[in-house]
């Protein structure tokens, strides 16, 4: 490297340096440092090639990157300092080296429990390959022996390490193998050993060559052993038991016990140990895969290999072909023109031809999106040449439009418009998991995976076009000033690069009582953002380094780097400087009472309802259709351990038909036919899938049961079941939306003007939909009933608002906001608001007075009073039963029979108070009764 480079703290580094490398903290969204090894430096994209290039600053670095083994795996490992290698390389910003660490193989350490309280020391002993999803052993080179020597020798020369498979590590390490016969090396696939001498021999070498080694469970013996244990048997000879050996093993030697003895100029030789490098890798493939002479060749790859797929297992089993000079006549061969279909012959047109077929096309759609879509220009190619085929060329525009069916489903020209809310969960599922497209399928649940591989090439062709446009319009973006090295000096002064890490990932002001996400302790000179799954979103200066270097929390001692203080050299002489201090140190009392917590970065769940991710537990996903909502706005009531099979109550009803198989929302106009062949049906895409069942056995929008007015709920902690729809007001119903211009329905009008519209219709616009406390007048407050909502108390009104009126000045919760307890504001509003009076009477009895206030009858009936402390049980007198919704006392009643009899309260049942009172009402009417 002919230019130093430092990085942010002052470490120097150069090729061969192991480094922390990582991005911003938004960008790598929490998860920890990566470790890699420096395998160049490069300068910009655009410098000048050749000698020129070496005057420019480095702007890049090739990195060879090391795995942790979770995040490859899913064993859990224990040890944080435990890396797996990896034979891949990726070019990286410069700026994105954070600090230098160091990583050593596994042999290569002598005191490992020494090595690991070192700080930014790792180690390891396997390789992983990206590719193939599979992990290799690594073992240095000079431990391989089974090779001939020209081969060892030049694979000892290039690398340091060989990777192979477990099973091949004891044949690699055994000493070498010659043939008994030819005196040639062979290698474990090609030669067999006598279960008698223990001699090799090449399988082609024996007298008769050997097609197979043996099967599982038995051994081979050479002619020699085989004819002399035949005349042993045969002479009859008394035969001593074989003396038990000690069977020969290439284990490395056992350690010593106790606890080795720390040698810290060991330990700095250790990791300063030169490795060998070739092509900038220290390892190669050696494994059952490899051909040995290869490693002769020095273009030979060196990546890990498995099996192809050759075999019967893999192949098909093909017959002999028939004679073709006897074939039947009604047996046709394959392959022909009469069983081939043809897709296109554009090829073998004329110009004539050409021309009439570009004129059919130009006329069959104007559109330009269809004239440039894929699969519309297929079916016209391959319908062009049916007709072509036919000789009805003159015909085909009608042929086209008809639209016959030529496969078993039709094809789809263009795909669906993709709506607002599916592209923003599109580029979400992309900003999470990348471009793995079945996940981002699920988040797209209503988008099947063709449509989202088709809208992903689409949407990053729009991202281009956006960028060409703007560099069109606005010219290139600044390059970065990128100085010259004018003179020997200023170039040997060098570059400083790196950062000890961004900025963005320090907490600069906490809280009042900041406290540590993982030891709890409140004390810290530096305090940095914390991952996501702990309790609190901060870090204290000792694990927010444990986090990002070795994605670890638990706190574990570090020996100390520094040279002894002056403190420490004036102890007595013969006193350890490792040993424990008299004064103990202070630490705060959380830090030891309180274990630190595991970490799960589980997978997030994005609600429909305000966009906004939560763990499974905080955001439900149903098991079947997918529907995903804050557990809060739901009304649900989940067990935590069965969380992961919860399931929303339209797919629920599907098993248990408990209320209507028809789920459209009773106050939405209802949904056209082509909407109901979505699967599921309603979109599991939309909040608008969470419906809850009516007093009718039908359903209704959670939306629009809370934000209309007169709707209750029987249960409104589980938003069960919707009343009183019969007493939404009649304009409601005839009034038209002015979003959809449906008059079916019922609307709501906006809170602040005067357009009504469908709740559901005014989700989809994006209108605001929210809550408001607005304060209580103190003369009201005994008949106006208050709630507290984040310390705010006064009444709150459901607010529905046009997202064309300005908000910014107005405090409108949102409906998955949440308090200190936990609550959000919808089930704070309905707990207080949208409660029926269930104590009062029956659900029954609840409807039938809502259908006696819309017809009018009986208006001058006072309400019925309900019985006070009897001595005993209230009894009909009339029909003697003592089971009912409501009793009347009998002096309240218009019409007594009989008063107060002998003193004691006489009391009448629902039945019979209404059977005389119509009777008596139709009395003083003047009717007849029979």
């Amino acid at each position: 490297m002919s230019n130093p480079v430092y990085l942010k703290n002052g470490d120097l580094v150069k090729v061969n340096d192991h480094v922390y490398c990582s991005p911003s903290w938004d960008s790598r969204d929490g998860t920890p440092y990566s470790v890699a090894r420096i395998m160049q430096f490069l300068p910009p994209e655009d410098v000048p090639k050749g000698e020129e290039s070496k005057k420019y600053h480095y702007t890049r670095v090739r990195l060879a990157w090391y795995y942790r083994p979770s995040d490859v795996s899913d064993r859990p490992v224990a040890d944080p300092r435990l890396l797996l290698a990896a034979i891949y390389s990726e070019v990286c910003d410069i700026n994105q080296l954070r600090a230098k660490c160091h990583v050593v193989h596994r042999d290569k350490i002598s005191d490992l429990s020494g090595w690991k309280k070192r700080p930014d020391r790792f180690y390891f002993n396997r390789l992983f390959d990206p590719y193939i999803k599979k992990e290799f052993e690594v073992i240095p080179s000079h431990d391989v022996r089974n090779l001939p020597d020209h081969i060892r020798d030049v694979l000892i020369s290039r690398y340091e390490f060989v990777v192979a498979e477990k099973e091949v590590i004891p044949d690699l390490t055994d000493t070498v193998r010659l043939c008994d016969t030819c005196q040639d090396w062979c290698p474990s696939a090609d030669s067999v050993l006598c279960d008698r001498c223990k001699k090799y021999f090449h399988m082609r070498c024996v007298q008769p060559p050997l097609m197979a080694k043996p099967s599982r469970g038995y051994g081979w013996t050479c002619a020699p052993c085989s004819r002399r244990h035949e005349e042993a048997v045969d002479s009859h000879e008394l035969r001593h038991p074989t003396p038990l050996l000690k069977t020969k093993s290439n284990a490395p030697a056992a350690r010593g016990r106790g606890r080795p003895r720390k040698d810290k100029s060991l330990a700095e030789k250790e990791e300063n140990l030169p490795v060998k490098h070739f092509n900038m890798w220290p390892f190669r493939y050696f494994g059952q895969h490899t051909v040995a002479e290869d490693t002769l060749d020095p273009e030979d790859l060196i990546f890990p290999r498995t099996a192809s797929r050759i075999g019967p297992k893999f192949q098909a089993n093909v017959p002999p072909a028939p004679d073709p000079y006897n074939v039947p006549a009604e047996i046709e061969e394959r392959g022909g023109d009469h069983t081939v279909e043809v897709l296109g012959i554009f090829n073998t047109f004329t110009e004539s031809e050409l021309a009439e077929a570009e004129e059919i096309k130009k006329r069959l759609s104007n559109d330009p999106k269809v004239k440039s879509s894929v699969d519309w220009l297929t079916e016209v190619v391959h319908r062009l040449s049916e007709a072509a085929m036919d000789g009805v060329m003159n015909n085909v525009q009608i042929k086209l439009m008809r639209l016959d069916k030529w496969k078993k489903y039709e094809t789809p020209y263009t795909d669906k418009e993709w709506t607002r809310e599916e592209v923003v969960a599109f580029e979400d599922a992309i900003h999470q998991h990348g471009a793995e497209l079945r996940a981002v399928r699920d988040e797209v649940a209503s988008r099947s995976i063709y449509e989202v591989v088709r809208f992903y090439g689409l949407w990053k062709s729009m991202k281009l076009g956006e960028e060409n446009r703007r560099r069109k319009s606005t010219g290139p973006p600044p390059k970065p000033v990128r100085l010259q090295y004018k003179t020997p000096a200023e170039a040997s002064s060098g570059q400083h690069v790196g950062h000890s890490d961004d900025d963005s990932s320090i907490i600069a002001q906490p809280s009042k009582t900041p406290s540590c996400g993982a030891c709890r302790t409140r004390e810290s000179k530096t305090w940095w953002k914390a991952p996501k799954g702990l309790s609190t979103n901060i870090l204290c200066d000792t694990c927010g380094s444990n986090w990002r270097k070795y994605a670890d929390l638990n706190v574990r001692p570090l020996r100390e780097e520094s040279v002894p203080t002056t403190k420490a050299r004036e102890k007595r002489e013969g006193t350890p400087l490792a040993g424990p201090s008299t004064k103990r140190p202070r630490t705060t009392a959380s830090a030891h009472s309180t274990p630190p917590p595991t970490i799960s970065i589980a997978a997030q769940n994005r609600c429909l309802g305000c966009q906004k991710t939560g763990p499974p537990g905080k955001v439900l996903k149903c098991k079947q259709c997918g529907f995903r909502v804050h557990i809060g706005i739901i009304g649900a009531q989940v067990d935590p351990s069965a969380v992961d099979s919860w399931v929303c109550e339209l797919c629920e009803n599907e098993e248990t038909l408990e209320a209507s198989v028809n789920p459209d929302c009773l106050l939405c106009p209802r949904a056209s036919n082509e909407d109901k062949r979505r699967k599921p049906w309603p979109p599991s895409d939309s909040f608008l899938r969470g419906c809850k069942p009516t007093e009718g056995q039908g359903w209704a929008h959670i939306l629009c049961s809370i934000f209309t007015p007169e709707l209750t709920f029987t249960d409104a902690a589980r938003l069960r079941l919707v009343e009183g729809l019969n007493t939404v007001a009649r304009h409601k119903w005839s009034t038209r939306c002015c979003l959809c211009g449906e008059q079916e329905g019922a609307v709501i009008r906006c809170s602040d003007c005067t357009k009504e519209f469908h709740a559901s219709c005014a989700w989809k616009q994006g209108h605001r939909f929210g809550f408001e406390i607005q304060p209580v007048k103190s003369s009201r407050r005994d008949t106006t009933i208050t709630t507290t909502f984040k310390g705010e108390t006064g009444c709150m009104n459901a607010i529905v608002s046009c997202k064309d009126h300005d908000h910014s000045k107005r405090d409108i919760y949102d409906i998955c906001e949440t308090n200190e307890g936990g609550e959000t504001a919808l089930q704070v509003y309905c707990q207080a608001y949208k409660q029926a009076p269930t104590g009062q009477a029956h659900g029954l009895l609840r409807k039938a007075r809502r259908l006696d206030t819309i017809l009018n009858i009986r208006t001058d009936v006072p309400p019925p009073v309900q019985p006070t402390s009897t001595a005993s049980d209230p009894e009909c007198y009339r029909c003697h039963s003592q089971f009912s919704p409501a009793f009347y006392p009998v002096a309240e009643t218009p019409f007594a029979l009989n008063g107060n009899h002998h003193g004691k309260e006489v009391w009448m049942c629902h039945k019979c108070h209404f059977e005389v009172n119509d009777t008596n009402s139709a009395k003083s009417m003047g009717m007849m009764v029979s």
